[in-house]
């Protein structure tokens, strides 16, 4: 298994089996902040989750839960960050948006410039932090021990996880950290649901004490950074607050072939409620499905790239009075028949390829 679908189908089993929220592909650095990338994050709830729940479904920007703006008085945005003046622009705006900052329209009349507050006073919503690298095969490790090594030199989350499908030897063991637990995942052979065998479980990092982060390795010499604890609990919240807001469902659900696009079950009239989704191809080789291609999984062109093509889904022709160049075209759904059904009042779609029955469907609705 690839290890993109072993961390799809690792996040779905822990979302299902434990509370709290599941993300992945998120950065942990703290003096390099897009030095350390976890491959996923559990976070659990903590004592306010539900007040958090309650002000935003959104990420809320770190500038703006760091600045001197309150839930009572009014403040001028300039004077209640201390940042660079477009990053506090931005993160003003952000909050607007995502509803953690409301305009005093009273104030900001009075004064012609622009007054904000606080909508609710940001709580302490999370609590223990678990990070997982994922390496489904233990033959091809790559850097797996560097990686874990920093995160527990660091020690940005409570606890740090290796997921793999291999099986796991002593000798694996003692080349790992021993702060760092070992998932083994199987599936059962009854039902094919997936397992979570603990080989060793995971210690506690400190998290309130100062951390040591790699910056840069060389032959003989590591380049390091000592992070207050301050720092990396401003690092947790950011990792949090991107967690709370990404989760770990990072792609567009790829469209089914074939199955009606309406819910209605009760329609008669012949087909009306029978459209299909519409494709896009490229060179006319394999259909574009939301941006996976279709058969096997792997990504493809995304909406809005261009590729040479003669317009008809084929391969590029060349018109004898051209300069030989192929012509450029957008890949872009095609034209979809739309109707609305009388007795189920659901809309209904036809590909080009179903064209045939469009005047069949119109005298029926």
């Amino acid at each position: 298994m690839s290890e993109f679908a072993f961390e799809l189908e690792l996040c779905a089993h822990l979302e299902s089996r434990r509370e709290g929220i599941v993300a992945r592909q998120l950065g942990a650095g703290v003096a390099a902040p897009g030095g350390r990338i976890l491959d996923v994050v559990c976070v659990a709830p903590g004592p306010a989750f539900d007040e958090r729940v309650a002000i935003t479904s959104e990420s809320i920007p770190d500038a703006a839960i760091e600045s001197a703006v309150g839930t009572g008085r009014a403040r001028y945005w300039k004077d209640a960050f201390d940042c660079h003046p477009d990053r506090a622009r931005r993160a003003v705006d952000r909050a607007l948006e995502v509803g953690f900052f409301e305009r005093d329209h009273t104030a900001s009349a009075a004064a012609n410039r622009e007054y904000v507050r606080q909508t609710a006073r940001y709580p302490d919503w999370y609590g223990r932090l678990v990070g997982i690298e994922n390496k489904p095969d233990l033959g091809r490790p790559g850097d797996l021990e560097a990686q874990l090594r920093t995160d527990v030199s660091l020690a940005v989350v409570d606890a740090v996880v290796l997921a793999t499908e291999s099986y796991v030897t002593r000798a694996h063991l003692n080349r790992l950290p021993e702060e760092v637990g070992v998932w083994r995942v199987h599936r059962d052979d009854t039902d094919r649901s997936l397992e979570i065998e603990e080989i060793r479980e995971p210690a506690s990092l400190p998290v309130d004490q100062p951390g040591i982060e790699p910056l840069a390795f060389r032959p003989g010499r590591t380049d390091i950074e000592i992070v207050s604890p301050q720092a990396k609990q401003r690092a947790r919240r950011r990792l949090v607050e991107r967690a709370y807001g990404k989760g770990w469902r990072t792609y567009e659900f790829p469209a089914v072939w074939g199955l009606p696009t309406s819910r209605s079950k009760r329609c008669d009239a012949p087909l009306l409620c029978v459209g299909r989704q519409g494709r896009r191809r490229r060179g006319g080789v394999w259909p574009i499905v939301s941006g996976l291609r279709a058969g096997d999984g792997s990504w493809g062109l995304s909406r809005g790239r261009t590729r040479p093509t003669d317009g008809m889904g084929g391969r590029p022709r060349r018109h004898p009075s051209s300069t030989g160049r192929p012509r450029s075209v957008r890949v872009t759904d095609p034209p979809v028949d739309s109707r609305i059904c009388s007795d189920c009042s659901h809309s209904t779609y036809s590909s080009p390829s179903t064209a045939s029955g469009s005047s069949n469907a119109s005298s029926a609705g």
